[in-house]
């Protein structure tokens, strides 16, 4: 009885010990990375807003995989609401903000200006993409030029629906005419057994140096 009281006892302390690092793990991942995240993209932001026209900043066009070329700003997640785009949607470039897919439309250009960013952990920049509703705005900041899209619908779909990234999303036949965003993230929040999918249009264009009207940024009811 002694061995098998000596072996429950093991066990049972096994268990907490696992139980404990699992806690932690998923404290890490909830918690930890997002401050981590944080911390990092209000870095970039900073120091690419910082500097208008000087090196920091890279062209869009001539954006490498990891290179942040743009900051995008989203009213409805709050007026502090900020995060550098980067080319790509790597876990690398993902555990540090939004990434651009690659061979999708640069920011301004007809066809699809497509972008990714997580839900949870590392920052989730896309956090509350369901809360999106249609007219709102998302403004993505370039060296030199705002672009303001606004919201037109939302759809869910399987991770494996990538056609909503062609120039005319889940439209392969059909020639784009015009500038359109896609943001896609996880879905539900804590799954990724699908994908959310909100779709934009460009509204209007500013030049960098002349800023943004006030009322375009304004959240609606």
């Amino acid at each position: 009885m002694r061995i098998v009281r000596g072996i429950a006892g093991l066990l049972g302390e096994l268990l907490i010990t696992i139980g404990v690092i699992l806690m932690l793990f998923v404290g890490w991942q909830l918690f930890w990375t997002d401050v981590v995240a944080d911390a990092d993209a209000a870095q970039v932001v900073t120091t690419i807003e910082q500097d208008p026209t000087g090196p920091e900043w890279v062209q869009p066009k001539r954006a490498l995989l990891g290179d942040a070329f743009a900051v995008v700003r989203i009213p409805r997640f709050g007026a502090r609401f900020a995060r550098p785009l980067y080319e790509g949607t790597t876990r690398d470039v993902l555990v540090r903000g939004i990434g651009h897919y690659v061979d999708t439309s640069l920011p301004g250009a007809v066809g699809n200006f497509a972008m990714a960013g997580h839900r949870t952990t590392y920052g989730k920049p896309f956090n509350q993409i369901d809360k999106l509703a249609e007219g709102d705005v998302v403004l993505v900041m370039t060296r030199d030029t705002y672009f303001v899209y606004r919201v037109t619908g939302h759809q869910i779909v399987p991770p494996t629906q990538v056609s909503v990234l062609l120039p005319v999303p889940d439209e392969p036949d059909k020639k784009a005419t015009v500038a359109t965003l896609t943001m896609t993230s996880c879905h539900p929040e804590f799954s990724a057994r699908e994908r959310y999918v909100v779709h934009a249009e460009l509204d209007a264009t500013y030049p960098r140096d002349k800023g943004v009207p006030a009322d375009v940024l304004k959240v609606g009811e």
